[in-house]
């Protein structure tokens, strides 16, 4: 006999990073799409911020949002790639911390994925999977969404920006190597525990002399220092504006971070 309360024929899931535009996008489809399944990939090196953004999120949603983990950890993949540190060339956390749980939870069902996409991103593609079975749709880019309407949609659930735009341009792992080096600056000044976290993965080649870090450009220690050199005040107070502000739309350049990551 066929099990009438199986898994819908077509499965609606929104996958959430904890930045603005995904947590938009579940806000503006929640009554347009009920059966709405939404997800966050957390791969254990997640900002407290964010973590606090989606359980406020899921309040709001008034369903569960599903968290979605990796078999292994971090650390079990630095070993696996013989401690080379994830780059933008080898983005291998996002493979196996973000992308194996999604294709894993979505498994073999027929689905719609919605990608949080907006109408000024004209150059953005976004993560679209080579399964057959996931199907993806852009809400903001078919209804004209911008910049502006995603901050108005936040203000107007009373949820706001995440608190981590304060020093921060982006959602994404403590560690990110895409942060720049006023982010790393924030990270220190305002999750120090973290920040030395980060610092231990740097690792120096005995034979060598080689530096292995998260930046080309230096080590943690030197691109702090540089950052607080070039914004002493915005740095070591209250950043006097939100890094999101001052940098406008960059850190939406999916060449400047990773696309799950950061919408």
């Amino acid at each position: 006999m066929t099990d009438l309360a199986a898994k819908p024929p077509v499965r609606h899931l929104l996958g959430l990073s904890g930045g603005k535009d995904s947590s938009a996008l579940a806000i503006y489809m929640r009554d347009r799409v009920p059966e709405m399944e939404y997800f966050f990939a957390d791969t254990g090196a997640e900002l407290p911020e964010t973590l606090e953004f989606i359980d406020l999120l899921q309040d709001y949603l008034g369903k569960p949002i599903v968290r979605l983990n990796s078999a292994r950890s971090f650390d079990y993949y630095l070993k696996f790639h013989k401690n080379y540190l994830p780059s933008p060339k080898q983005r291998w956390c996002t493979f196996n911390l973000k992308l194996l749980p999604f294709e894993e939870f979505v498994g073999n069902d027929k689905v719609i994925s919605y990608v949080a996409i907006r109408a000024d991103e004209p150059d953005r593609a976004g993560y679209i999977s080579s399964k057959r079975n996931i199907r993806t749709r852009f809400p903001f880019k078919e209804d004209g969404l911008t910049k502006d309407d995603i901050q108005d949609i936040l203000e107007s659930a009373g949820l706001g920006m995440p608190r981590y735009y304060e020093w921060r341009s982006r959602s994404g792992c403590y560690f990110c190597f895409f942060q720049r080096r006023e982010e790393w600056a924030g990270l220190k000044q305002y999750h120090p525990d973290l920040y030395e976290r980060a610092k231990a993965y740097e690792k120096a080649d005995e034979e060598t002399g080689k530096v292995y870090t998260w930046n080309q450009s230096g080590t943690l220690d030197e691109l702090v220092e540089r950052a607080e050199k070039a914004e002493p005040v915005s740095l070591k107070n209250k950043p006097s504006r939100k890094l999101i502000d001052r940098f406008g739309n960059s850190e939406d350049d999916e060449d400047h971070g990773c696309i799950l990551c950061s919408l």
